[in-house]
Order: C-alpha cells, then structure tokens, then sequence
C-alpha cells in the first residue's frame, strides 16, 4: 500500500507561502502522492492553485485532488484548468472528483447547489471530449497543447448513482476521512458497483486519515472546524478518526492494508511543515 500525504491548504488561515516547501519536503521524504481539499467557502487556498504550485516544486510524487467539486464550476474551464496541471506536472495528476456537501461552495452564477447530480455527468462528458481534442460546443477553440491529454480520475460519495459514476467513469474510489469500519463498507460498495458495471480488474482504492504529530490539540481543533459546518455529529466522526501519535498511525497503516487499498493519504491538520519528517519517522 502507497501511503501519501495531504497539503495543508485548507487549514484555516494557512500560510499560502508553505506549500511548495510542504511539497517539496514530501517528495524528498519518499510519500507517493500529494492530496488537496477541495472548498471554496473558506479560507483557504483553492485546490487547483495549490495542486498546480505543489506540480511547479517538485518533480516525480503524485498529485491528487481530495476530492475537487466539480459542479461549482463551469465545466470547460476546469476542464482546461486541470489539462493545464496535468501538463505542467508532467502527467503526474489524478483527479478525485465529488458533488460537494456545501451550499456556500457554489458561488458561480447559474451553479447553485440544486442538480448537482446532473452536473456533474454532463461535466464528464464535457472532460471527455475536451480532453480528447474534440470540439465542446461554445468553446471550440479552448482546447489543450498537444490536442489531448489523460487525466485519471477518482471519485468520491457514497450515494449509489456516485458509485456507479465512479465504475462508469472513473479509475477507482476514494473514501472520506472517517472511522476504518466505516469506510470498509464503502469500499465493498465500490468494489461491487465496479463488478456490476462490468469492469475488469478491480478499482483502485484510496483512503484518508486525518494525522497530527506535533500539536495534537490544535489538529483537532482545525479539523473540527473545518468540518463544524456539517454539525456536530460529522465533525466528531471526523475528529474522531484522527491519528496522533506513531502507534496511531502505524496501527491505522496495518487496518487499511488488511481492507485491501492501494494508497492511503494523511490529511495534515496544520500547516507546520515539520508534520512531514514528524509523519515520515511514524511510517518507518
């Protein structure tokens, strides 16, 4: 199992000037896989900016958007945007897609909060054929270098049109930052909607731990925060989840190695760049 590590980007009030070190101090410590939040109505730093700094300040690890919104953007503009980090990264993205939980994240006009559903699988159309170098209506002339480019992409949710998008559309699954038995379900979940879709193979599986090794406390009080406008209860489950110490961490590694997943992130709940040897030294 991969064990990758997520940019602090949406730590309340990060310092934006970190993440490229944070980057940088990641691929050196030997993680697979950069991870970004995706929220609009906070204060953080957007996903796609921070994936495409993380892209210009290192050369070889993974890039991972944990998980982007999709439906609160105009479809041919994300897809040019991410095209353009794919390009810059050298091919190094996976986009994990979702419809989103917040209504205050849909700030573009005409891409309210209601029929996300939709959205998003005409957006994947829309990827499908911009990407491919084939004309989208009203944007003929916006395509990317090279005429195409591949973008693998992930998906997250838990709804069962969510999961039969991911086995339509997607290269595997990735669950959200909850208690281990809880995302085994959702696992099996995407393993059986990827079996009925008629998929060979198996779908890669990603999932998310929330970790803080240095100030414990003031993780969790980060973490509870950004997930406080859900309520209570979610952001207790999230808090919850939460590993802090290296026996924590080295204990959660060996339940989702049994579950069978392919990459694990650890979601950082401060922007301190120490966090990365802190985690590095943890794993082992």
């Amino acid at each position: 199992m991969k064990i990758g590590v997520g940019l602090p980007n949406l730590v309340r009030d990060v310092r934006p000037e970190v993440l490229p070190e944070w980057a940088k101090r990641a691929e050196a410590a030997g993680f697979s896989s950069l991870g970004t939040g995706g929220r609009i109505a906070f204060p953080g730093v957007m996903d796609t900016v921070t994936l495409a700094a993380a892209a210009g300040a290192t050369n070889s690890i993974g890039l991972i958007s944990n998980v982007l919104v999709a439906p609160a953007w105009p479809p041919v503009l994300l897809a040019k945007e991410v095209a353009g980090i794919q390009g810059v990264s050298g091919g190094r993205l996976t986009l994990g897609l979702g419809i989103g939980g917040r209504q205050d994240d849909f700030v573009v006009d005409g891409a309210g909060p209601r029929g996300v559903g939709k959205r998003m699988d005409d957006a994947l159309e829309v990827f499908r054929d911009f990407w491919a170098g084939r004309p989208v209506p009203g944007s003929e002339s916006a395509g990317v270098p090279g005429g195409r480019i591949e973008i693998p992409m992930l998906f997250g949710g838990t709804a069962p049109t969510a999961l039969k998008r991911m086995a339509k559309w997607g290269k595997g699954y990735m669950a959200g930052t909850v208690p281990v038995p809880m995302a085994a379900s959702w696992f099996e979940d995407a393993r059986r909607a990827w079996t009925e879709a008629g998929r060979e193979g198996k779908p890669y599986l990603v999932g998310t731990v929330y970790f803080a090794l240095g100030d414990f406390e003031k993780g969790r009080t980060n973490v509870y925060d950004y997930y406080s406008i859900l309520g209570e209860e979610v952001a207790e489950l999230t808090t919850s989840a939460m590993a802090g110490s290296t026996g924590a961490v080295r204990d959660v590694i060996e339940q989702y190695e049994d579950l069978g997943v392919d990459e694990l992130l650890f979601n950082s709940s401060s922007d301190d760049p120490d966090e990365i040897e802190r985690l590095a030294e943890a794993v082992g």
